[in-house]
């Protein structure tokens, strides 16, 4: 799955992504640190790695793990 962040807190590394289909998912601090990420900008797509119960588990780039 995939979306555009739409809004990224650097402070508490969390934020909400902007899905395809127009919904809004919100990803924490620890998804974001799992990435290796160091930063988001608004509008930057990402990949999304769901765990159970659609939690969002990881974020990153779109074909790089």
């Amino acid at each position: 799955m995939q979306g555009t962040v739409s809004t990224f807190d650097p402070d508490t590394r969390s934020g909400t992504l902007l899905l395809d289909d127009g919904s809004e998912l919100p990803f924490g601090a620890e998804a974001f640190d799992r990435s290796g990420l160091r930063q988001l900008r608004l509008g930057q797509r990402l990949s999304i790695e769901s765990g159970p119960g659609a939690e969002v588990h990881r974020v990153g780039i779109p074909g790089i793990r």
